[in-house]
């Protein structure tokens, strides 16, 4: 009987194995395999060179640029991200007229689609006739080169990303803060805990599963950062804004070094692997100490 029950568990299982297999094992597996080879295409004109690939990255300067503009974007949009979506729940989190109309404002930029945002953002930093340089000047500031200045313009595309997915953010914070206990609220307040003994020693701490998911969503979806980037600079001014998938783009497609753009994808998978894995330990750990 127990023999059959694990049959018939294994066989609802299965396609989502088979599918999983489908769409992720053997992409992984194939990029892997090709990253050892030197190739344009795939299999077919592909002549092997072992880790020649990898030590030819080590030694590519825009190969470490593209690493330093993905890491440095990842810290400054989640940072951001999740500190502007935690204090957003927080206003958010009490009872006031208009409640539900602000909650829907607030999640708007969320549900365009990123080219639309990208559009919308595209006007506002545009030098001349920008929304944003407009403001700049009539307080008498200098206009602002947001996307064509090399110091500038991965800032300008991390706003652009902390806009968009700020209420993302907010919303899993929000749900958190919904989920705790009044009555423990109740029980600080008795014992004479003001609101920011309170915020520190009780909310944050209840909340920190919820925010090392935020933080573990955001930094995962930023590390892979391309559309927005590809949309609004293209990876330039030089190479000022080029990150991991933008560097992989141009080298698979624009110079068809399938083989080293392969290996460049390992890493970016074994990098983000390495994050997932630190941010998925932090919150198991929250989780048995709960």
């Amino acid at each position: 009987m127990k023999s059959n029950s694990s049959s018939s568990a294994f066989l609802m299982i299965l396609p989502a194995f088979v599918l999983l297999a489908a769409l992720t094992a053997y992409p992984l597996g194939r990029g892997l395999a090709l990253s050892f080879f030197a190739t344009e295409y795939g299999f077919e004109d592909a002549r092997f060179v072992g880790v020649q690939n990898y030590l030819r990255l080590g030694s590519d300067r825009f190969f470490r640029t593209a690493i330093s503009n993905t890491v440095w974007f990842t810290i400054l949009a989640t940072v951001a991200e999740v500190a502007l979506g935690l204090a957003l729940a927080l206003l958010v989190n009490r009872r006031f007229p208009g409640r539900a109309v602000v909650i829907t404002l607030l999640i708007a930029p969320f549900v365009l689609s990123t080219m639309v945002v990208t559009a919308i953002w595209s006007a506002w930093f545009h030098y001349d006739y920008g929304y944003l340089n407009n403001i700049v000047a009539a307080v008498g500031l200098d206009r602002v080169a947001w996307l064509s200045s090399p110091r500038i313009a991965l800032y300008s595309i991390v706003l652009v990303d902390v806009w968009q997915t700020v209420p993302f953010v907010f919303l899993i914070l929000l749900a958190g803060l919904q989920s705790i206990d009044k009555e423990i609220y109740e029980a600080a307040r008795m014992d004479g805990a003001g609101p920011a003994h309170v915020l520190m020693t009780v909310t944050i701490p209840l909340l920190m599963p919820h925010i090392a998911l935020a933080a573990l969503l955001r930094s995962i979806d930023s590390f892979k950062i391309f559309d927005k980037v590809f949309a609004l600079t293209g990876g330039g001014p030089g190479q000022s804004t080029e990150t991991l998938s933008v560097y992989l783009y141009r080298l698979g497609f624009k110079f068809s070094e399938i083989g080293m753009a392969s290996a460049a994808a390992m890493i970016m998978v074994v990098l983000a692997g390495m994050l997932a894995c630190i941010y998925a330990a932090k919150i198991l750990k929250e989780g048995r100490n709960a």
